[in-house]
C-alpha cells in the first residue's frame, strides 16, 4: 500500500507544474473525517455535510475521494461516485486561505485520473451559479454547462448548473446520468 502510494505521488509530481511542490495529494483516511466535516462548514455553512454525513459518504460504494494536504494538514478534499457510466463530482473544497493557489485545480485533477480509470465516459457535477471562483476552474478543466436545477442548495434555495466534461473520445456531454432528468 505504501509502495503504491509513493507511485501514485511520483506520477501525480511529473504531472503537476512547480508551484505544486508543497502540495501532498493522497486517498482520504480515517483521521481526515474531522477536518473534511471542519472545511465542510467553513465552505459550506447551513448546507455543509455533518461529520456523520462526511463518514457516511466515505464509507459508500462505488466512492473515491482524494486530499490535498499541506506539511500533513489537510487543505482541501474532493470525491466521487462511480455509478458504472459516469464519475459524479459529490463535493470537492478547498479551505479559504489557500483557495486561488490552485489546489482545487490539483483536486480536479486526481479526480479525473480516477474517473478515467474507472473508465468513466465523462464526469458531472453540480455548483452553484454564483460561485465564480469554481466555474473558473470547471470550465478550465473542460466542463461545460449542460443543465440548471432550481434551488439545488439548501436551506439557502441557490440555484446550481449541471457541468459535464468527456473523458471518452466520441461521448457527448449530452445524455442523461444515471438516475436523473435534466431538461434540454
Amino acid at each position: 500500500m505504501a509502495e503504491d502510494r509513493a507511485n501514485k505521488e511520483d506520477s501525480l509530481a511529473e504531472e503537476l507544474p512547480l508551484f505544486y511542490e508543497w502540495l501532498n495529494l493522497d486517498d482520504v483516511d480515517e483521521q481526515d473525517v474531522t477536518t473534511i466535516a471542519r472545511l465542510e462548514t467553513e465552505l459550506f455553512g447551513l448546507g455543509a455535510w455533518s461529520e456523520a454525513a462526511v463518514q457516511q459518504e466515505l464509507q459508500a460504494s462505488s466512492r473515491y475521494y482524494a486530499v490535498a494536504r499541506d506539511k500533513k494538514s489537510v487543505i482541501g478534499y474532493a470525491g466521487i461516485w462511480f455509478d458504472g457510466e459516469d464519475a459524479q463530482i459529490m463535493t470537492i473544497g478547498v479551505a479559504s486561505s489557500y483557495q486561488g493557489r490552485h489546489v482545487g485545480t490539483a483536486l480536479m485533477g486526481i479526480l479525473t485520473e480516477k474517473a478515467r480509470s474507472l473508465g468513466a465516459r465523462r464526469m458531472l457535477l453540480e455548483v452553484a451559479t454564483d460561485n465564480e471562483p469554481a466555474l473558473a476552474v470547471y470550465k478550465s478543466a473542460g466542463f461545460e454547462q449542460i443543465g440548471l436545477r432550481k434551488r439545488y442548495y439548501q436551506p439557502e434555495n441557490k440555484d446550481a448548473y449541471v457541468m459535464a466534461c468527456v473523458l471518452r473520445a466520441g461521448e457527448s456531454v449530452r445524455g442523461n446520468p444515471v438516475g436523473f432528468s435534466i431538461p434540454e
